[in-house]
């Protein structure tokens, strides 16, 4: 596909919005909650839950030193005496027992599965580029819920492996120096400004409109808007 003149090579997908539908009102709050009660008999839900909001606060404002999941435990432990090493057991243990039951919120996209087959079918180098607030295991259930859990892709950008969250661009640079392709021959598809952004660095853009767009008149304008129908006859 060529947009402008240049050669795209890699499609970076939005996960929650774009692939997926999720009540993120209910999604959030019921994470919160399933985790403080998971972790309760250490960390009471009256501590844990500041500490963990704002630790993922801190996420947006990480300068690109270290990753995200670094600046995340640097803020966040030790909490009542608990190290990392105490309480990254238990955490991952969640995500084995619990993390499943927020699936309640969330809906495949009839349109999804076949748009992201059709891009490895052609070439492109497939990207999950979604909000980095969470462990790889986290996406792919995610992703499963979406039935998109069986592709091949090239990165997944889980808390580990950027150094930056939306809509800091250093996000998105970090995800073209991780595949090897410049950001102009990459193609954003996503629902929110914050994804839109990737303009600004050269990146195309593609906008799957949801009840959470709300563009900036500084964002510059997406190349294209339509559904992931429509993306897939473009790719």
């Amino acid at each position: 596909m060529i947009i402008d003149g240049t050669l795209i090579e890699a499609i970076l997908f939005d996960l929650d919005g774009t692939l997926i539908e999720i009540d993120l009102k209910k999604f959030v709050p019921g994470y919160v909650k399933l985790l403080s009660d998971y972790v309760k008999e250490y960390v009471t839900r009256k501590k844990f839950i500041p500490r963990l909001l704002e630790a993922s606060n801190r996420l947006e404002n990480n300068n690109g030193d270290a990753t995200n999941e670094e600046v995340f435990a640097a803020y966040f432990f030790p909490i009542e005496g608990y190290t990392r090493e105490d309480l990254e057991p238990r955490f991952m243990q969640f995500y084995k027992e619990e993390f499943h039951k927020l699936k309640q919120y969330a809906k495949k996209k009839p349109e999804a599965r076949p748009t992201v087959k059709k891009a490895f079918e052609n070439g492109y180098k497939v990207v999950i580029a979604t909000t980095p607030l969470l462990p790889e295991t986290a996406i792919r259930q995610r992703l499963e819920w979406g039935d998109l859990g069986d592709f091949d892709y090239e990165l997944i950008t889980s808390y580990d492996q950027v150094s930056a969250t939306k809509p800091n661009l250093l996000y998105f640079r970090n995800i073209a120096e991780k595949i090897n392709i410049s950001p102009e021959n990459c193609l954003m598809v996503g629902d929110e400004d914050k994804d839109m952004v990737a303009a600004k660095l050269g990146c195309k853009t593609f906008l799957v409109e949801s009840e959470n767009t709300d563009l900036s008149s500084e964002t510059p304008e997406p190349n294209f808007r339509g559904t992931l129908s429509d993306l897939k006859e473009l790719l």
